[in-house]
């Protein structure tokens, strides 16, 4: 009994410490990944969403390598709890290219072309960008009106994403 109460308690103390900024990071990755993808070749739903998979790993990777090489190496060792943390601190940015290529994915069954696919795709990393924003400071305690700020503000940085797609394809 005690070791499931000190799971529970350490599960419930990382959601209180969480930090939302490897999804709002990786949504907007995930956005701008799919406006950059220009041409698809034969199949091109099947091709963005290995590419937005593939890029948030790429950038998981880049990010845990920074995290444990730059910073961390210079003040202490690396020790396998250590990586195993950082891994895991990392991982919203993967997490956050999944509601994307799953939008693309079931495109099909909504009917929707390639494009609509493509603008479907990018208005769930829009969303997803403004409600990890919004989580993220509601869970830090902001104010309701701190909270309405930084989703104003990605809701804008979403919407300069889409200006690019939309001056991209005219």
């Amino acid at each position: 009994m005690g070791d499931a109460t000190a799971g529970v308690r350490r599960r419930t103390e990382r959601r209180a410490h969480a930090d939302y900024t490897g999804a709002v990071y990786g949504s907007m990755l995930a956005a701008s990944v799919v406006i950059g993808a220009g041409s698809l070749g034969h199949f091109p739903r099947l091709q963005l969403v290995v590419l937005l998979v593939l890029t948030g790993l790429v950038f998981w990777v880049g990010h845990v390598h920074a995290q444990l090489f730059g910073a961390r190496l210079a003040q202490r060792p690396l020790d396998r709890p250590t990586i195993l943390r950082v891994c895991r601190e990392e991982w919203p940015i993967v997490k956050a290219a999944v509601p994307p290529a799953l939008a693309v994915a079931v495109s099909p069954l909504l009917g929707l072309d390639v494009e609509g696919a493509v603008w479907l795709a990018v208005a769930v990393a829009v969303a997803g960008q403004v409600g990890w924003s919004a989580a993220g400071a509601r869970q830090s305690g902001a104010s309701w009106r701190l909270v309405s700020a930084t989703a104003t503000i990605n809701l804008l940085l979403g919407l300069v994403i889409i200006s690019f797609k939309i001056a991209l394809t005219h």
